[in-house]
């Protein structure tokens, strides 16, 4: 007997794994406004050119986000909610789980601020980041360099 489609695990469909630096990044001051950053921050913030380094295991990840300014490390397994501290942004402690959506990583993060999360997606060699708070949507996409 096989289990019901909608009740299988979900099979990674995509390799997230690589080097990949900042190509575009729209809406960020207006988002780290919701998220409360204050103005200096923002200022720094809004100059940097991240590049992110993804190694992936299956479901077990490890997101790197480099920086001049500040790095940022998160960890996490598919399904699995963590406690984080959000030290590269905000330095808010919020619980966190990560789901497949099809091929997308769909993160959601509870915490003070409301409607918090991101999504990462890969179309063709770039790399899709949307970050939600509040009622604020910064998209940046990435290349892939390595």
């Amino acid at each position: 007997m096989s289990l019901p489609e909608s009740n299988k695990p979900p099979k990674m469909l995509v390799d997230y794994s690589g080097t990949w630096d900042i190509v575009s990044n729209v809406n960020s001051e207006a988002y780290m406004v919701a998220l409360g950053i204050d103005f200096a921050t923002r200022k720094i913030a809004s100059m940097l050119k991240p590049q992110k380094v993804i190694k992936q295991d299956g479901d077990c990840f490890i997101i790197r986000t480099f920086t001049t300014f500040r790095n940022y490390e998160s960890s996490f397994k598919i399904g699995e909610e963590v406690k984080e501290v959000t030290k590269g942004l905000d330095n808010r402690t919020v619980q966190s789980v990560v789901n497949w959506k099809n091929d997308k990583l769909v993160c959601v993060q509870k915490g003070e601020k409301k409607n918090r999360g991101w999504t990462h997606w890969i179309q063709g060699d770039e790399l899709h980041l949307e970050l939600t708070c509040e009622d604020q949507v910064c998209k940046q996409i990435y290349k892939r360099t390595l």
